[in-house]
């Protein structure tokens, strides 16, 4: 073999490639990065809540979320949402074309010894995927997120919606004089106080429940330093505050990432949800939907859910590479 032959085979593209190590250098995420991550989330061209503010920061803790910037795009490395002992990544977003990050995630697993794995990647990326890779899909049956018309729950008209209608009208008129009010930080202490009050031991039994009580109080207490985010308190109009909830508005798409309620106020969750779209349809001139996120598998979220009848579920995928 010559020796002009042996420098071009050890100078060419795909053995550099293999040489280099991963320029993807993960971190912890802190409330201090989220304006920076929120920038990406545009990108999202799915409707899905993994990709928003509150989808990453509220659950930082419980899927170990770390997060990379490369060449103008955002990697963030977790676990499953099915089985969190096995490390995965969100799909990433940015000027990246998916095919060379997906490249960057099988050098940087190569080097770390883990198979590259995509979690909660949505229903309608995943051809997305295929035209860039071999995979074994599954489905995370659990977290698939709960997709509404916000003109229908603004109104609540039609028969499906007859029973959420006659909750609301019970909560008129036991509460004539309520009112949904905008949460500021200066409300903080006085709706934690409510919230507590209204603890329900019962619903503290799972990993989860008890992961989003802590995020909610989080929340509260950052509100101001989480961009994009709206709430609310219902107030009942004897100075009770009987529930309060904080959402995300991203292109067409209000997402609710926390609803409480005094479960012992008829109607009171009904009337929440109601006012709180109403409002949002007239700050938002362009949203058409609202997402409510999963269920984790609890049968009473699920029907409750259900019982919004959804304009769709979006269904989530973890893609392993073959």
């Amino acid at each position: 073999m010559s020796t002009r032959l042996v420098s071009t085979i050890a100078s060419s593209p795909a053995r550099r490639c293999m040489d280099l190590k991963s320029p993807l250098q993960f971190k912890h995420i802190t409330i201090d990065d989220i304006a920076v991550i929120s920038r990406f989330l545009s990108r999202s061209v799915s409707r899905t809540c993994d990709y928003t503010v509150g989808g990453i920061y509220m659950w930082v803790h419980y899927f170990s979320y770390r997060y990379c910037i490369y060449r103008n795009t955002l990697f963030l490395e977790g676990v499953s949402e099915e089985d969190m002992s096995r490390p995965a990544f969100s799909m990433p977003l940015g000027e990246l074309p998916l095919g060379e990050a997906v490249e960057l995630l099988k050098r940087y697993c190569a080097e770390n010894g883990i198979p590259l794995r995509f979690s909660a990647i949505p229903e309608d990326r995943i051809e997305a995927f295929k035209s860039v890779g071999d995979w074994d899909i599954e489905p995370l049956a659990d977290w698939a997120d709960y997709l509404y018309d916000a003109e229908s729950i603004a109104s609540l008209s039609g028969k499906k919606l007859s029973k959420k209608r006659n909750h609301m009208n019970r909560f008129v008129a036991d509460n004539p004089d309520a009112k949904l009010r905008p949460l500021n930080p200066s409300d903080t202490e006085r709706v934690l106080r409510a919230f507590y009050s209204w603890d329900d031991t019962t619903e503290m039994q799972s990993l989860t429940a008890l992961e989003e009580r802590d995020m909610t109080v989080n929340v509260m207490e950052h509100l101001e330093r989480l961009p994009g985010f709206e709430g609310a308190y219902l107030d009942d109009g004897r100075g009770n505050i009987v529930a309060f909830t904080i959402g995300e508005v991203i292109g067409d798409t209000l997402y609710v990432h926390i609803e409480k309620m005094d479960h012992n106020v008829p109607g009171a969750g009904v009337a929440v949800f109601n006012l709180f779209v109403k409002d949002m349809l007239e700050k938002h001139s362009g949203l058409r939907y609202c997402n409510r996120e999963e269920d984790v598998g609890d049968d009473g979220l699920r029907q409750a859910k259900l019982s919004y009848h959804p304009w769709a579920i979006l269904h989530k995928y973890d893609l392993i590479g073959k």
